[in-house]
């Protein structure tokens, strides 16, 4: 596989930059750095992104995420690993990520579990940490950005 193009994230003067103060603002909202991970992790895994993915489980071991973790987080309702705010993170994710597979994209059974284990802070940097991860997801694959290549 080859990269179409530079990922446009490079291109474009200023892009980068502000994607990575995003991703510096969603560590101030209080949600362990390691519960972020999983998250951008499982969406990226749901997009199929690989690079993502790739860089995703490299950083996950930098912030402490353990190796079953990293293992079952694809099956992370099944697996005993994951406490209830990280399912909660998942969950939210996972319904953030697949806008288009139900009318209510996000109901409120899984807001409001979510809303259980963090407060706004932490539900915003939730979110803001899906919705980069999506952006980087589609960034990615639109361009065919190859897993492990280096910027």
């Amino acid at each position: 596989m080859q990269a179409r193009i530079t990922n446009p994230a490079q291109v474009l003067p200023g892009a980068m930059p502000a994607i990575l103060d995003l991703i510096k603002a969603t560590k101030e909202g209080g949600v362990p750095e390691s519960t972020l991970e999983l998250v951008h992790l499982r969406a990226s895994q749901i997009n199929g992104c690989a690079p993502c993915v790739f860089g995703g489980i490299a950083s996950s071991r930098k912030h402490g995420v353990s190796e079953d973790k990293l293992a079952t987080v694809v099956a992370w309702r099944e697996a005993p690993y994951f406490s209830d705010d990280e399912r909660a993170a998942l969950a939210l994710a996972e319904a953030s990520t697949r806008l288009a597979d139900r009318a209510d994209a996000v109901p409120d059974e899984i807001w409001d579990e979510a809303a259980r284990h963090f407060d706004e802070k932490g539900l915003s940097a939730l979110v803001l940490m899906i919705a980069v991860t999506n952006l980087f997801n589609r960034l990615n694959a639109t361009t065919r950005q190859v897993a492990g290549a280096t910027w």
